[in-house]
């Protein structure tokens, strides 16, 4: 994806056309302001991912609903080419490398996760399982109650309609990619 602010726009937009909602309407479902909103769907801002959650989770639609784009039956990605969604301190980069289609109800992500890096999710649509393959450095993954390290080779997949967190504490960059799928 090239441009993310007009794609987002653009199905934000449609989503909200279709099922008849103002943008009052998606502020009180979402959580997000009505003007925040309104500059997303004019490309005056590129929303974090917490905005994109907050919005999917609110619509009850995949995260990648926001950011997918009719696609051709082969399609080759140059990571150099994907612009990155960033958290709120720009020390998590995802680049959605696959998005969510409804023939293929999953999406695949390449995460660069900086040293010192924390990031929450309040969880996914209800039954989502996200898969995470570590290739370098180390991830710290806690679900719930419990913690989990994922170290350079490692892979974990568990529900993730449940909140959780991402930390790098080690000293490196980490670096994964991830596959989220929502069943139907």
């Amino acid at each position: 994806m090239e441009n993310p602010s007009h794609v987002i726009s653009k199905n934000l937009k449609k989503i909200r056309n279709e099922n008849g909602l103002s943008l009052d309407a998606v502020s009180k479902l979402t959580g997000v302001s009505k003007g925040m909103l309104g500059q997303i769907e004019r490309e005056e801002v590129n929303p974090t991912i917490t905005t994109i959650l907050k919005i999917a989770n609110g619509l009850k639609i995949s995260f990648t609903s926001l950011l997918s784009e009719k696609e051709a039956d082969v399609k080759t990605v140059e990571l150099k080419k994907v612009s990155p969604i960033y958290d709120d301190t720009q020390k998590w980069r995802s680049y959605p490398l696959f998005t969510f289609e409804d023939s293929r109800p999953f999406e695949i992500y390449h995460v660069e996760a900086d040293s010192g890096m924390v990031m929450s999710s309040e969880g996914h649509i209800k039954n989502s399982e996200e898969t995470i393959t570590v290739y370098e450095g180390e991830l710290t993954l806690s679900i719930e109650e419990n913690t989990y390290t994922i170290p350079k080779g490692n892979s974990i997949r568990f529900k993730a309609d449940v909140p959780h967190k991402y930390e790098n504490n080690g000293s490196e960059m980490t670096k994964m990619h991830m596959i989220i799928y929502y069943p139907k």
